[in-house]
């Protein structure tokens, strides 16, 4: 497999000390706002933890939208940079998932590909903290085959008329806009056809219907199009090109430290668990995580730089997410295992939350045995 697994020999990007600063403000930040009662650390909380208030609070310091431009509302900051702060938010178990999808990657996506009047009306939004996205690629019927999509954008007088379900849409019933995955044209090959717009969720013709957790709670949703306008200046990219930006942008959204650190705040808690009463075995379990957390970082660290110089690290994605969500799921296990609930409420509330949650983390964003033949197919590749 050639990738840069081999060509680089897994070099981390240098941390400079201003970025080292930068996150000793991130960490004295996140401690401040938990002692002033602005949020609880939880699991998960990339997804669960949907707070308008404290996105705009990291958005006026200029955590949200680092590295665009200054024309787009950005704050042009290296992809270290914020790759600390989005690891010191999860190590905090902070409630992100308000600006997560739009700062993650429909943002970088329009940035790069979107035309002018959408970076204009949505960027500078995205980076005060006050416009969000969902991705409308999932359907009914569909499962892990994303080309088997039955969503249809026709083209009408300026623009897409666009009919079709997108299920698994986190946060749609919050959000302002939908990256929709749409069938533009019919081809023999199923990959090609497809194209990428940006939907508003006010628009007529959208319902959006909950689909709840076995606990009760409420992120996932059914968005229901039918004949819905989109303006032509609403696609990203070009007519047919968005199977390609589609698996481009998935790179983006399997890479990061959000999926290895959705358990973070359990394990922390664990390791205090472990340093005031355990056995050799209790300590031994803590030092295989920690180890294999420092792995993961590592590779996670080496994929983002790759992609901010403009490579698209698929297959390095693959594994980060694959490797990531085992290691997110054996947290809570191990810490289950080795101790009791009893007389520590927030280590028992950590667990509960993590065991509730991990049945999706080797779901979402493309399930392990998919990303499992995409490394697979890179290694026999000639």
């Amino acid at each position: 497999m050639t990738s840069l697994l081999q060509a680089a020999a897994l070099t981390l990007p240098h941390v400079s000390e201003e970025t080292d600063a930068l996150r000793h403000d991130v960490r004295a930040f996140v401690r401040e706002a938990e002692d002033r009662g602005a949020f609880t650390p939880r699991c998960d909380s990339w997804l669960a933890g949907f707070s308008p208030e404290f996105s705009r609070e990291l958005a006026q310091r200029g955590w949200v939208g680092m590295t665009w431009p200054a024309t787009y509302g950005g704050h042009e900051q290296t992809a270290v940079a914020r790759y600390v702060v989005v690891e010191e938010l999860l190590a905090a178990g902070a409630p992100v998932a308000a600006h997560w999808i739009a700062d993650r990657q429909s943002g970088p996506q329009i940035y790069r590909h979107g035309t002018e009047s959408l970076k204009r009306r949505v960027l500078p939004a995205i980076s005060r903290g006050e416009c969000y996205f969902s991705l409308g690629m999932s359907e009914p019927d569909s499962g892990s085959d994303l080309a088997s999509i039955r969503t249809t954008a026709t083209t009408t007088d300026g623009g897409w008329t666009v009919s079709g379900t997108k299920v698994w849409t986190s946060h749609a019933h919050r959000s302002h806009f939908l990256t929709a995955l749409c069938r533009t044209s019919e081809e023999d090959d199923r990959h090609a056809g497809l194209s990428l717009l940006v939907v508003d969720l006010a628009s007529e013709g959208v319902a959006v219907r909950p689909i709840r957790l076995i606990t009760g709670a409420h992120h996932f949703n059914e968005v229901v199009l039918t004949d819905v306008f989109v303006p032509d200046e609403m696609l990203i990219g070009q007519e047919g090109d968005g199977w390609r930006l589609v698996t481009s942008e998935l790179a983006l959204e399997r890479s990061g430290p959000e999926r290895f650190m959705s358990t973070y705040p359990l394990l922390e808690a664990f390791a205090g668990q472990v340093r005031s009463k355990s056995t050799a075995e209790q300590r031994a379990a803590l030092g295989a995580l920690v180890a294999r957390l420092q792995a993961l970082r590592h590779l996670s660290l080496v994929v983002s730089g790759v992609i901010a110089s403009g490579g698209d690290p698929v297959v390095e994605a693959a594994l980060v997410k694959d490797m990531g969500t085992r290691f997110e799921r054996d947290v809570v296990e191990t810490a289950r295992r080795h101790f009791t609930r009893t007389g520590d409420a927030t280590f028992a509330r950590l667990i509960d939350e993590g065991l509730l949650s991990a049945p999706g983390f080797t779901l979402r964003g493309g399930t392990n045995e998919i990303l499992r033949g995409i490394v697979a197919r890179a290694l026999v590749a000639p």
